[in-house]
């Protein structure tokens, strides 16, 4: 059975006529959107778009598909619709916490596929730097939030009567300037090779910060953290223009709008989770809905990837 997602994703780009325009109107970046097509693809078993430098077309399979996937795609809106307004659907807010990476890379495809099939229901969107998004949820400010953890990492608890549910773990991963000598190397790099290199950290109290920083102890690494930043978007620019190498997540590498070499690490322990915090018995029928959208979307492998 094919995925609606993906079936969404190959709609978007006959319509938009590219992978990136389609990206930016699904609220996916242009390589996760490459991954989705792919998969579907592989389902497919044969090749529906054809890559060209003004942007992609489909072939004749990916035509004869498309008239399916939008009927597809129509029958399940109307269902989503008719079961929103049985479960109360119809009307209503949903308010959602979460933090920048996850608010930037993750969430916006999982709110679109939720607007799509719940038009009625009102959405507002904070951002919390975590924890604090859990106790959002524990005071009744937001109905959900995304929140982290790293390992290595102080360990955050969740408040009383709030339940963390993990939906991805992604790892930590090397970045630098582009053509720096660290990331220019084949397989994954023992955390010893970072010493004395100097390191573009976050701020002091950053519990990212300190664990990473006892990791690279560990190993026998000394560094010297030479600029400090709040905020992941500075500390890969500053990156990127030399100032440093630093230690981020995957994701965050991936999405950086800044240029930069990016290498795998030796261990690979080093990780973060993202999870969904929650009120068992105590979310509405929209929240309980984008709990199931984020859980479908991420476990299998999908927006994500």
């Amino acid at each position: 059975m094919y995925d609606p997602t993906r079936l969404a994703a190959l709609v978007a780009v006959a319509e938009a006529g590219s992978i990136g325009r389609a990206a930016a109107r699904l609220g996916y970046t242009a390589p996760a959107l490459s991954q989705q097509l792919a998969k579907l693809e592989r389902e497919a078993g044969t090749a529906l778009l054809v890559r060209h430098h003004r942007g992609a077309r489909l072939t004749a399979a990916g035509e004869l598909l498309l008239v399916r996937a939008r009927r597809a795609l129509d029958e399940l809106d109307r269902a989503r619709h008719e079961l929103a307004q049985l479960a109360g659907l119809s009307g209503g807010r949903l308010r959602v916490g979460t933090f920048m990476t996850a608010g930037t890379h993750l969430l916006p495809p999982v709110l679109s596929a939720f607007r799509r099939a719940h038009p009625d229901v009102e959405l507002s969107v904070t951002e919390y730097e975590p924890p604090l998004g859990m106790r959002a949820v524990a005071l009744g400010e937001v109905d959900l939030a995304l929140t982290h953890a790293y390992v290595p990492g102080d360990p955050m608890p969740a408040p009383e009567g709030v339940r963390l549910e993990p939906l991805l773990t992604e790892e930590l991963v090397l970045v630098t300037a582009p053509g720096h000598v660290l990331s220019a190397g084949q397989g994954r790099l023992p955390l010893s090779g970072l010493a004395g290199q100097p390191l573009v950290s976050m701020a002091p109290a950053n519990p990212h910060r300190r664990g990473v920083e006892a990791a690279l102890a560990a190993a026998g690494a000394s560094v010297a953290v030479r600029c400090e930043s709040p905020g992941y978007a500075v500390v890969c620019a500053l990156v990127s223009a030399g100032l440093g190498v630093a230690v981020v997540p995957e994701m965050t590498a991936a999405g950086s709008v800044t240029p930069l070499g990016v290498r795998r690490l030796e261990p690979p322990e080093l990780h973060r989770t993202i999870s969904v915090a929650y009120r068992p018995g105590g979310g509405s029928p929209a929240a309980d809905t984008l709990q199931a959208l984020l859980r479908g979307a991420f476990t299998r492998g999908g927006a994500v990837q």
